[in-house]
């Protein structure tokens, strides 16, 4: 029985080079019509659509139809101008299988690496809006408040690895941190939503060495969203700012366009995320972000696979599938840098760790959940792990591994060097499975 291989975008071991980006479809069309003029303007149900070069592929962009003549199906096939978005009034199913990091595993590939030793992890970046440079190991806690925090971003930056310090910390703190560890602050991010510009702005000018901003939504699919992002990158022309959250390739371009650096992707992977089973929107990760990837990097633009992560080998299968940087929230959590209150129950002790879209966080900091809405977060209490250094060198530690096994001398070949293969179980569960570490 052929096992299933998926390769985001690197050649194999014979130079071969498998695309994962199908066009199916359009391509069974355009064999239909050999006699005729081979464009996807010439293919029924692709009628106004163009191909876009990128990278060597090529890409469906349907050109945007005016407000008010939108074209709609009807039932017997017929077509009638109407009103609205364009949107069809059927569903539409898509029918490619989608992928999350427990469906695959990483195929090993002959390897000329002696030791774990030898591998380099560390990435440089230029950034395409902003202009500004970048070097380290791209890896970031997460713009929670249970993970985010200034403590955690002293022992980050030690391993020269980032942090998004949650929105919530005060002008205040920004001005205790900054002067004592001047050295984090390359390392560090300032976080925002779209109704926390002017306590942005307070933090900015209180700290101007900070150069980067994480503006983070839950639904990044908004025009609000988009415009506030655009505002945004006028306000702050040379700060590299990573934004989202979205799933899919057009957004990610779109919001490249519209002054975004990095593009954060994710909606619903978390450990403590309950959007998915709250309004069952989501898409799996690892398909998500080797479509973002491709579309990004057409652009010249960078991504964040944000979620979904809970053991080193998901934090290389994010990177092997095209991240450029990877943001880990649950890992982190339960460590002595984490944020949380610290509980103890009958002799072991806990932290709590809670989404940011959770009733705790709400209440917390809005007061409690507004009558229009629904949390969607959970709260969990982690079992104390002691010291975060700890976690962060297992971490690592898988990292260099998995590119010893494919032959990786660098971090940055790691995609390049990765195939997947589809698989129905990871690991062997006789004594606890994919519970254990």
């Amino acid at each position: 029985m052929g096992a299933v291989v998926i390769n985001p975008g690197g050649p194999n071991v014979d130079g071969r080079r498998e695309n994962y980006v199908s066009h199916k479809p359009l391509l069974r069309c355009l064999k239909k019509k050999k006699k005729k003029k081979r464009t996807a303007a010439s293919c029924e149900g692709f009628s106004g659509a163009l191909w876009r070069p990128r990278g060597g592929r090529g890409r469906l962009f349907p050109p945007p139809r005016p407000s008010g003549s939108a074209e709609r199906p009807e039932a017997g096939g017929k077509r009638k101008r109407g009103t609205g978005s364009g949107e069809s009034k059927m569903p539409h199913i898509d029918n490619d299988i989608k992928l999350d990091f427990k469906d695959v595993l990483l195929r090993p590939k002959r390897s000329t690496l002696k030791s774990r030793s030898e591998v380099d992890l560390l990435r440089s970046f230029t950034f395409r809006n902003s202009k500004q440079t970048y070097r380290g190991i791209p890896i970031i806690a997460a713009n929670m408040d249970t993970v985010g925090t200034f403590e955690m971003a002293k022992v980050l930056s030690k391993f020269s690895l980032f942090t998004a310090i949650h929105k919530h910390c005060t002008v205040e703190e920004w001005q205790e941190f900054a002067p004592q560890h001047p050295d984090c602050l390359q390392n560090v991010a300032a976080s925002t939503g779209t109704s926390d510009l002017e306590h942005l702005e307070r933090v900015l000018e209180a700290v101007p060495q900070i150069r980067y901003i994480c503006l983070d939504v839950a639904n990044g699919y908004s025009e609000h969203f988009v415009q506030f992002l655009r505002d945004l990158r006028k306000r702050y022309p040379d700060h590299t700012i990573m934004a989202g959250n979205v799933v899919t390739g057009e957004m990610v371009e779109e919001l490249i366009l519209s002054g975004a650096d990095i593009i954060k992707v994710g909606i619903g992977p978390g450990s403590v995320c309950t959007t998915r089973k709250k309004t069952g929107v989501g898409y799996p990760q690892l398909s998500a972000v080797m479509e973002c990837a491709d579309a990004a990097h057409g652009l010249g633009g960078h991504i964040i696979s944000d979620g979904g992560c809970h053991c080193p080998g998901d934090v290389a299968k994010a990177f092997g599938a095209g991240a450029d940087f990877v943001m880990v929230g649950g890992m982190l959590a339960g460590h002595t840098e984490s944020g949380g209150d610290l509980i103890e129950k009958e002799g072991k002790k806990y932290k709590l760790f809670y989404g940011m879209s959770s009733e705790v966080s709400m209440k917390k900091y809005a007061g409690g959940v507004a009558d229009y809405r629904a949390s969607e977060g959970k709260v969990v209490e982690v079992p104390f792990k002691g010291d975060v250094e700890h976690t962060l060198r297992d971490i690592l530690g898988g990292i260099r591994s998995t590119c010893t096994y494919v032959g990786a001398a660098k971090l940055k070949e790691l995609s390049r060097r990765t195939t997947f293969i589809r698989v129905t179980q990871q690991v062997n569960p006789i004594f606890g499975g994919e519970d254990q570490p």
